[in-house]
């Protein structure tokens, strides 16, 4: 295996590993994004539990906190209403607050004098002690049973238990909340509590009506739904009256408390919880079903409220949102792994055009040896004949220096454009801009040339148009990249031993063109030809003299004068060099560097 195999080799080893990586990185990625779906949605799932137990437990504190003594309920509810201004932090969340008593009259509590006034308004009493709920949707409005002595939860009217008596009714307690309040200021605060980014659409709808009361942004699918506005059982314990758990306490053998039907049915899956009690006491309340013995399994009431929490993700759902997080870390990742391919490929096609280079590098050493060897053999040839006074006669003696005087001229030529192409790549060659005429120029080239033509037999026609325009240029470096065009032109000839020079005045450039008729360039070889030291193989293998110089300086002093060169070639029929300077281009220095 050659060196350059086992580099092939080694990238094409590097690109499969890479795939590799893509599919391993694929399959990572894939699990996390479903990792992250589940971390996000059980997550989302807690905050909106939060969201919902939250608000209830803030309805909860307006409903319990107003637990008052049936024997004395005014004094009683204006000792709580004074504890509920103080500790609440919503104490606007109750818009007004109506007693209705057994003799069917409603007394409504003025704040502003601290009493109950008498509003001449009448109410079913019998109905609401038959078909009691707490809650009424409609009017937002909570309703609690004042019973005469306050070891009762304040729930519904008494129901019959071997513990507890049943104490006697004495009213009904109706708090109305302000709307305004839940909507404009505890969703809100709710909702920047527990969604502070803003990534999520709110909106909470009536479970009865469908109607939406409250939304951040109109919902399609909710990413997960939550049953608000509902009182829990479980927390009811921490507004009991205390003297309920001692009457509780001092029962040892009570097996059971029946609470409400509605609560206990909503129950799930550890209906016991922990009551407040004295100390040394272990004192628990079990909820049960009408079977004694049977423990009721059903939902917590925070999922079956009146009202329905639906929250939804901006990007439309969860699993889109973490579907485009994904395709984005996706594409993030093979743009690394692509960009480190491409950095591989990258890397070897530096390094097989250094090494490209090299090899043309010492084949131009190699050329550039060749092309001294000749003149230099024939001056020292030449020298050696005139010492040993083989040449003795005039005409003899000018022949030969007539020849050496030849060699010489090409030796400097050669040694002139190594020395140019050195210059040009170190950036030092100075270009003298003057006022040139193009016409004058070329002959310039031309005469410049004419031993060469001469030797050669070459025709030049000619074919300049009248009036040319005069441009700022180097006439000495522009003539010498225009000789170069017509050497190759002789260098590179088939047979037909013609070059055609003209000179065109465009609509806003000049543009001169060099045809021949030789061997022409194949088209591989057509994007490499101006490039230092490269010399196609059938010139090569042709041992055509050469180094692979002149066309990369011929390009780097016409681009040094804002022009451009082009070529049209075709094998067997010769090559057409076509040179644009553009008119529009004011120097205003005589001299400037170029690289």
């Amino acid at each position: 295996m050659n060196k350059l195999q086992f580099q092939y080799l080694l990238v094409f080893g590097l690109l499969i590993l890479l795939g590799v990586l893509a599919f391993f990185q694929y399959k990572w990625v894939g699990q996390i994004s479903e990792a992250e779906q589940e971390r996000l949605q059980k997550r989302l799932d807690i905050d909106a539990k939060y969201f919902a137990d939250d608000f209830n437990r803030i309805v909860q504190n307006a409903y319990f906190s107003f637990q008052i003594n049936g024997e004395d309920w005014q004094n009683s509810f204006i000792e709580r209403y004074e504890i509920w201004q103080q500790k609440s932090p919503y104490p606007q969340l109750i818009k007004s607050f109506e007693i209705i008593l057994p003799t069917h009259e409603v007394v409504r509590f003025d704040s502003g004098k601290r009493e109950f006034l008498k509003t001449g308004a009448l109410t079913n009493f019998n109905h609401l002690q038959t078909y009691f709920e707490p809650i009424e949707e409609e009017s937002l409005t909570l309703r609690m049973p004042i019973y005469e002595q306050t070891n009762q939860l304040p729930i519904q009217p008494p129901i019959p238990s071997p513990i507890l008596q049943t104490p006697n009714l004495a009213a009904f307690l109706v708090i109305k909340l302000d709307e305004d309040i839940i909507k404009t200021r505890i969703f809100n605060e709710l909702n920047k509590k527990y969604f502070p980014d803003g990534n999520f659409k709110l909106a909470i709808k009536s479970r009865r009506t469908n109607e939406p009361l409250f939304q951040t942004e109109a919902l399609e699918k909710a990413d997960v739904s939550v049953g608000i506005f509902e009182l829990m059982p479980e927390n009811m314990a921490f507004f009991v009256n205390r003297n309920l758990m001692t009457t509780l306490n001092q029962t040892s053998s009570n097996k059971r408390i029946i609470i409400n039907q509605r609560f206990e049915q909503r129950l799930e899956n550890n209906p016991t919880f922990e009551m407040a009690k004295e100390p040394n006491t272990s004192m628990k309340i079990q909820v049960f079903g009408s079977n004694p013995n049977q423990l009721v399994q059903g939902k917590f009431l925070s999922e079956t409220g009146r009202w329905v929490l639906n929250i939804q993700h901006k990007d439309g759902s969860l699993e889109r949102f973490v579907g485009n997080t994904r395709q984005r870390n996706l594409f993030i990742s093979f743009g690394i792994l692509g960009l480190l391919g491409s950095s591989i490929g990258l890397i070897f096609l530096s390094a097989r055009r250094a090494q490209v280079l090299a090899q043309r590098q010492l084949d131009f050493v190699s050329a550039v040896s060749h092309e001294f060897r000749t003149p230099i053999s024939v001056i020292y040839s030449a020298a050696q004949n005139l010492e040993d006074g083989v040449a003795k006669e005039g005409q003899q003696v000018s022949r030969y220096g007539n020849l050496i005087k030849g060699e010489g001229k090409k030796l400097s030529a050669m040694v002139e454009q190594i020395l140019e192409f050195a210059g040009a790549r170190s950036g030092l060659i100075k270009y003298d801009f003057r006022e040139t005429d193009v016409k004058n120029l070329v002959e310039s080239a031309l005469t410049d040339c004419e031993h060469l033509i001469s030797e050669k037999d070459f025709k030049i026609e000619t074919d300049f148009d009248e009036n040319l325009p005069i441009i700022q240029a180097d006439s000495n470096s522009l003539s010498h990249a225009i000789q170069n065009l017509i050497i190759n032109g002789i260098k590179y000839s088939n047979g037909k031993n013609i070059i055609t020079i003209s000179v065109k005045n465009l609509a806003n450039a000049i543009q001169i063109t060099v045809e021949d008729k030789g061997i022409g360039i194949g088209k591989k070889d057509l994007k490499q030809i101006f490039e230092p030291f490269y010399r196609a193989k059938d010139v090569v293998d042709a041992q055509i003299h050469g180094n692979g110089l002149g066309l990369s300086l011929v390009k780097q002093t016409i681009e040094a004068h804002n022009g451009k060169i082009e070529v049209e070639s075709e094998i067997g029929k010769g090559s057409k060099f076509i040179v644009n300077f553009p008119l529009n281009i004011n120097k205003n220095e005589n001299s400037i560097n170029r690289g």
